[in-house]
């Protein structure tokens, strides 16, 4: 039984927080959490999918928030912004103290930033006593929450292609139909459709290019999760297996010492980068956590002259023109594995093997020097071992793997709170060029787990509750020749941000500085933020400077929400001499659209988007983008060539919930 007088300190602290929070923190809040999360993402350069599978995943938690008090560990390692030392305050303060009154208390995870505990805000509700045990089947399909959204971009503008050389209609669409019951329960199925591709017609008569259906059942005993149908899956730190998201390097100060694996359904309208089959992962014990998985699955390839064999495994998921359309699905992968996991008294370990394999032989081109390490064979396998341990001030993990290809690869990590403000983190990863996982993807500068070796230093220091520094220093050598270089080389990336906040007012700078393949590039990026009850008015400025070349953007943000209405808007005006100095915006998007956009030319970039919501059922929104370039006539090559200088984009969406 908790000691009475913790239990009235406890009580009588979290009311004061709450009291003096400057904004309050609770699920009011849900409409800002973009807001937030921008924060987080503005001050890195979003040019993977990273970023956008994050968002995916935060932006269904905004939708079906987790309750605090019933939260596993298990549900807070889904929080992709999250470290290891926070989720392990967080639950260490709920076994001391008992459930939480209300979301003010995150005030008193001292490991929490500013920006982490208002996303968080909108993410978790304080509930009342939690639920004991799996809900009744029943009850799950009379009260499960339906959700239907529709989504269609309309060009104002025709490309080369509409007109001769694409299949289908100039109009990007899609439908997501989704089940939920809480944390519970998820099912549903996504249609999408790219512009240009066939709708209704030649090889898509059943409707959409692309279809991903699913159901994943949560905390059913010792059933920790299970889904069926097309799935996203990480193991370790990703060595062998991983084709969820893995942050960038600003980011991964606070999220890559996550030794946990994860395991989801794929709902997004992505095409290159999922599973398909059945997953599972279940709790052999307290300690121990089995996750067993397979998956078969069509994918597209370039094959060669005989269609004996797989030149390359292709990702995009265009199948806008008839060589695009002879290449989907012309080929089949299978995989299968298991990853067996130990945590205890702060210790983690873990065991994860992996076979696939291809219906043709994977043999790519190898005329140049660089492709001569590309994977290659029929059927592939992969094992590692995973360790580490993990207390308040102390987090020490690694992973290192091998497998068919004889080559090694192993990513060891050291973070230390040398303070309750300051952390620093010291990395070291060697991935030899004779390694190589077909589903893996871990940290790296490269953008591939194989030929890289180096080293990575970082800090973060809350000098105060309003100003924090945060930097990073990664050193990268390749020992094989990479694309358009004879000789091994190296790259060199540093970075630091400095935030300070108070009340409104959030103030952020960056320095940037990177060498890499005989390129030195410098981005510097400002901005100023106030953030009212209804209002939000950003200014940023971005200058990028490349071997003598420059670019720059500077941009206005601004946004307006009510109960039923929000209203966002975007104008920037930019100009780079080329495209090694473009330049990065946000803007808000449609729901579940990550919107990261980059610039290079001269012009503007205006937006408006607007959303209104009548009730918690319904809600509509439109949004009009325009790009006008000053230096061009025309914009675009090949059949995505557009005879303007200015291009504009309606998109309208419809959610329904019943």
């Amino acid at each position: 039984m908790k000691h009475p007088i913790a239990l009235f300190l406890k009580t009588c602290l979290a009311a004061f927080v709450a009291a003096a929070s400057v904004q309050p923190l609770g699920a009011q809040n849900t409409a800002d959490w973009e807001t937030y999360f921008e924060q987080l993402t503005a001050m890195e350069d979003a040019e993977t999918a990273d970023w956008e599978n994050a968002y995916e995943v935060v932006s269904q938690l905004a939708a079906n928030p987790l309750d605090i008090n019933s939260a596993t560990r298990d549900d807070l390692e889904r929080i992709p912004f999250l470290s290891d030392t926070q989720i392990a305050e967080i639950c260490e303060y709920l076994d001391r103290y008992g459930r939480m009154q209300t979301l003010g208390e995150l005030m008193l995870i001292e490991s929490l930033d500013a920006p982490r505990r208002q996303l968080l805000s909108c993410l978790l509700v304080a509930g009342a006593e939690p639920q004991a045990g799996f809900p009744q089947w029943r009850n799950i399909l009379k009260y499960g929450e339906h959700q239907l959204i529709a989504t269609v971009k309309i060009p104002t503008y025709r490309r080369k292609g509409d007109d001769k050389g694409y299949l289908g209609w100039p109009y990007r669409h899609d439908l997501r139909y989704q089940f939920s019951y809480g944390q519970y329960v998820k099912a549903g199925i996504t249609g999408a459709q790219d512009a240009g591709e066939p709708f209704l017609a030649g090889r898509n008569r059943a409707g959409y290019d692309y279809y991903s259906a699913y159901l994943m059942v949560r905390r059913l005993g010792r059933l920790k999760a299970a889904v069926v149908g097309r799935y996203r899956l990480k193991a370790g730190l990703g060595l062998v297996i991983n084709n969820d998201f893995a942050l960038g390097k600003l980011a991964m100060l606070s999220q890559m010492t996550r030794q946990q694996g994860s395991l989801r359904a794929h709902s997004s309208r992505s095409e290159g980068n999922y599973l398909q089959g059945a997953a599972a992962t279940i709790a052999l014990s307290k300690a121990i956590d089995l996750t067993a998985f397979a998956s078969y699955r069509a994918i597209d390839a370039t094959l060669g002259k005989d269609s004996s064999a797989i030149r390359t495994i292709l990702t995009s998921g265009y199948h806008r023109t008839e060589s695009e359309m002879n290449r989907k699905h012309n080929a089949h992968q299978w995989l299968a594995g298991a990853s067996l996991h130990l945590r205890k008294n702060g210790f983690h370990a873990g065991l994860t093997a992996v076979a696939t394999g291809l219906d043709r032989e994977l043999k790519p081109q190898n005329g140049q020097l660089y492709r001569q390490i590309y994977a290659s064979g029929r059927s592939f396998w992969n094992a590692s071992v995973d360790y580490g341990y993990t207390s308040r001030r102390l987090s020490v993990s690694g992973e290192t793997a091998t497998g068919s290809c004889h080559g090694v690869a192993t990513l060891n990590m050291l973070r230390v709170a040398l303070t309750d403000r300051l952390d620093v983190m010291g990395l070291w990863r060697m991935y030899s060029y004779r390694y190589y996982s077909l589903v893996a993807r871990s940290f790296s500068d490269g953008g591939s787990v194989q030929n890289e070796s180096g080293g990575y230093v970082g800090l973060n220091w809350r000098a105060t509750r309003r100003l924090t520094f945060t930097a990073y220093s990664d050193y990268a050598q390749f020992a094989w020749p990479r694309y358009q270089m004879e000789a091994n080389a190296h790259s060199w990336d540093n970075m630091l941000t400095v935030t300070w906040q108070q009340g409104p007012w959030t103030a952020a700078a960056r320095y940037r500085w990177r060498q890499r393949q005989h390129q030195t590039t410098q981005r510097t990026r400002l901005s100023l933020m106030r953030k009212g009850t209804h209002w939000t008015l950003k200014t940023q400025g971005d200058l990028s400077v490349a071997d003598g070349k420059t670019g720059w953007m500077v941009s206005q943000q601004a946004g307006f929400h009510s109960q039923k209405w929000l209203v966002a808007g975007v104008l920037g005006w930019f100009r780079t001499d080329d495209f090694s100095t473009r330049v990065y915006c946000y803007e808000r998007g449609m729901l579940y659209s990550f919107g990261f956009q980059s610039y290079y030319g001269h012009g503007i970039r205006y937006s408006l988007l607007a959303q209104y919501a009548p009730s918690r059922r319904l809600a509509l929104m439109a949004k009009a983008g325009t790009t006008n370039y000053f230096d061009r006539s025309t914009v675009g090559t090949g059949l995505q060539q557009v005879a303007h200088s200015s291009l504009t984009d309606v998109e309208l969406q419809l959610r329904w919930r019943f």
